[in-house]
């Protein structure tokens, strides 16, 4: 069996474009993978191609082999655009390492250590209590999820004194804890949008009395003992990690003490291959893994498989295939619908969690090439935004 054809797809996942891959062999098996949409998404495809020429005419079962080549063929470590690319090319390989043997992904992982996947659903406003609460009650009566992660912003930070903007978020949490289900876990992600260790120190110990599931990276991620010393004195869950590219920058992470959850992107780290190795290194410090996943239902897919095989693996970020889009920032439940439709039969939760599906092979998943090429490409772009005195903040 060898790698004898490349196929790039630009697509959509609702509101988000998605450049997904697939890899064909010349005894007819196809494996797929996803990219992450860092943008500017279209320089992804030529990247794609100049990969591919280390892997045309190779054993596809060679996974760690051939990832470790197309890494280390770049002259210096790959960044985002490298590693998004890398990713899908490893999600390709595994899926077609797993056909060939007719198992699903996760035996090849050495097989499940869970049954079921815990997945949280991804709301990412700060809407009223009120409102909150009957979207919580929809999801939960309609799939089952206790888990919910919201924004914690309900006044804009760089208009107001940041005392007052600590104080609406601890107010917000409060709220909610009195009006939604005792029994609900929620989250809330700042985004990076905090410059200063001392103020994202702050806010999280104002919304820890509430019993936060986890306060997700309030700062960039550049500094990495910047997190060490904001972890010092924070009275919740840190979480982090979507910004990290590899086990080097989580080593160092873990080393400074600076996550009590690590949340790298299998979409960005390289693929299956390196989220393994970041995982082992997080399980040596008793540190968590909860993916972060705002991704599309085929990168889900990989998810499930990792998230089966990982012994220190906590929750899952979801994205519902159908439905609302849900943004980032603000205080309203966006009520935009949309579908998803290149993956024919998506993971969907039950009672909270995804089944894995023992009796399929590979992702576990059927692709329609005719819905991606349909669908089409959609741009997309941070919004990006300024302070009062005309300059740009943290997106």
């Amino acid at each position: 069996m060898k790698i004898d054809r490349m196929r790039v797809f630009m697509t959509r996942d609702k509101d988000r474009p998605r450049v997904i891959v697939a890899l064909d062999t010349d005894d007819g098996l196809t494996g797929w993978g996803e990219c992450y949409n860092h943008g500017p998404d279209k320089a992804l495809p030529p990247l794609l191609d100049y990969l591919y020429a280390f892997l045309s005419g190779q054993d596809p079962t060679r996974v760690d082999y051939l990832v470790n080549l197309l890494i280390q063929q770049s002259r210096f470590p790959p960044g985002a655009l490298g590693l998004a690319a890398i990713s899908a090319l490893d999600h390709c390989l595994w899926d077609l390492a797993a056909k060939a043997a007719n198992v699903p992904v996760y035996k090849l992982l050495g097989g499940e250590v869970r049954d079921r996947i815990k997945v949280y659903a991804g709301v990412y406003t700060a809407p009223d209590a009120p409102a909150a609460r009957d979207e919580f009650d929809r999801l939960k009566e309609e799939w089952g999820f206790t888990a919910f992660k919201l924004s914690p912003w309900r006044i804009d930070m760089h208009a107001h004194r940041w005392g007052n903007v600590v104080k609406a978020s601890a107010d917000y949490f409060r709220s909610l804890r009195e009006t939604v289900n005792d029994e609900y876990e929620i989250a809330f992600d700042a985004h990076a949008k905090i410059f200063e260790p001392v103020a994202a120190r702050q806010l999280g110990n104002a919304l820890a009395p509430y019993d936060p599931l986890f306060f997700e990276e309030p700062l960039r991620p550049e500094n990495i003992e910047a997190w060490g010393d904001l972890k010092q004195g924070l009275n919740c869950v840190l979480a982090t990690g979507e910004s990290l590219y590899n086990r080097n920058e989580f080593l160092r992470l873990l080393q400074v003490k600076g996550a009590d959850l690590i949340q790298p992107d299998i979409c960005v780290v390289g693929g299956i291959s390196e989220m393994r190795r970041i995982a082992t290194l997080a399980e040596a410090y008793f540190v968590g893994v909860a993916p972060h996943n705002p991704m599309g239902p085929l990168a889900t897919a990989v998810n499930v498989h990792f998230s089966a095989a990982a012994q220190n693996f906590r929750i899952l970020e979801y994205r519902l295939p159908k439905g609302q889009a849900y943004v980032y920032g603000g205080l309203d439940i966006e009520k935009r619908q949309g579908e998803t439709r290149y993956v024919v039969d998506p993971y969907l939760p039950k009672d909270g969690y995804l089944e894995l599906r023992p009796d399929r092979p590979g992702w576990g998943v059927e692709m329609d090439e005719k819905a991606m090429e349909e669908e089409g490409y959609i741009h997309w772009q941070r919004r990006v935004p300024k302070r009062p005195d005309g300059s740009y903040a943290f997106a």
